[in-house]
């Protein structure tokens, strides 16, 4: 890659204008709205980044001389299928027209869901498995449009944003996840606003070593926050660990922001996000494979619970005070965990 587009990209500003580029192609693909290409925008940049960060550690345990083991192997890494110079997509182009959407839709996402199914499946693995759950298939109408996407995502790189910008690709990607937020879009009940967010750190000033909660974690915001408000007290490789591998833990109900609420976690550098997917208040879990080390109790609870909601029935009988306001439920799970 030359430098001038790499020093493109450096600003809040050309961070900002190339992401909205790609929206753009997605919505002439047919992802009108935000709710529809930010789900889309999700699987591809958590593959990118994933890919790269794979490539980082198996660079640093090479120097090291130890074993490294990859979540994907070819041709399901990004590196082979996506990026402009991978083998798999170079002979995929050389076929007949359709055949790189028939490789997305019909080998590539299949492989991805059904990974956490495979003997021995590592905790990442899991991970990758549920962000792809629901993706049956890509909502990009054409080979080319796709592939002009493909392009666009794989320019995005970690490496690309000078380390003295403040801005990273990760906050990016929180700017999308506004948009779903917006008063024009039903996503805003996933989203509560970072300021907010950042004065409830302020306030409570978690520790390193401390186990952080989310019973109702929408986009992840609260630990996504948690974990760069932290990170910044970390003094050792071993406090990042614990940050990246045992401290966030949260659960979600919504089908279509848990799989975006894995990919936040993980842009944002938590490697193992502890995320339930079901019900907490019912207790109907639809996955907990990345649940299974939570421990009873937590240190720190930072949550904005969904204010006017109904449960019913089943979901009062596992609480004192019977109600069906989801505030005051959530306030009583709470309490139990706490």
């Amino acid at each position: 890659m030359n430098n001038s587009k790499r020093n493109n990209l450096n600003s809040p500003q050309s961070l900002n204008a190339y992401i909205k580029s790609i929206c753009d192609i997605m919505r002439r693909s047919g992802r009108a709205g935000a709710m529809q290409y930010v789900p889309e925008l999700t699987w591809m940049l958590f593959l990118r980044i994933l890919d790269e960060r794979e490539q980082k550690a198996e660079e640093q345990s090479k120097a090291v001389g130890s074993e490294f083991i990859p979540s994907l192997k070819f041709p399901y890494r990004w590196r082979d299928w996506a990026a402009p110079s991978g083998k798999k997509r170079q002979e995929l182009q050389e076929k007949t027209l359709g055949a790189f959407m028939s490789f997305v839709n019909g080998e590539l996402l299949p492989y991805l869901r059904k990974l956490k199914d495979k003997p021995g499946a590592t905790s990442k693995q899991k991970v990758i498995s549920e962000v792809f759950f629901s993706i049956e298939k890509t909502g990009i109408d054409t080979d080319r449009n796709l592939l002009d996407i493909l392009d666009k995502v794989d320019t995005l790189s970690t490496e690309q944003v000078d380390e003295t910008h403040i801005f990273t690709i990760s906050q990016v990607y929180e700017g999308l996840l506004l948009n779903m937020g917006s008063k024009n879009s039903d996503g805003g009940q996933f989203f509560t606003p970072r300021e907010v967010i950042r004065v409830m750190l302020n306030i409570i000033n978690p520790k390193i070593g401390e186990t952080v909660y989310d019973p109702c974690c929408g986009t992840g915001g609260f630990l996504a926050q948690t974990y760069l408000s932290m990170k910044e007290k970390a003094k050792t490789g071993n406090d990042l660990e614990i940050l990246k591998t045992g401290t966030f833990y949260g659960r979600e109900k919504e089908n279509l922001v848990y799989p975006i609420t894995l990919a936040n976690l993980v842009l944002h550098e938590i490697d193992e996000p502890h995320i339930w997917h079901g019900n907490t208040l019912t207790g109907l879990e639809v996955y907990g494979g990345l649940f299974q080390t939570a421990p009873p109790m937590y240190d720190v609870i930072l949550t904005n619970p969904p204010f006017g909601g109904k449960e019913g029935k089943d979901a009062q009988t596992k609480f004192a005070y019977k109600t069906g306001s989801t505030e005051v439920l959530f306030l009583q799970h709470i309490i139990g965990v706490h």
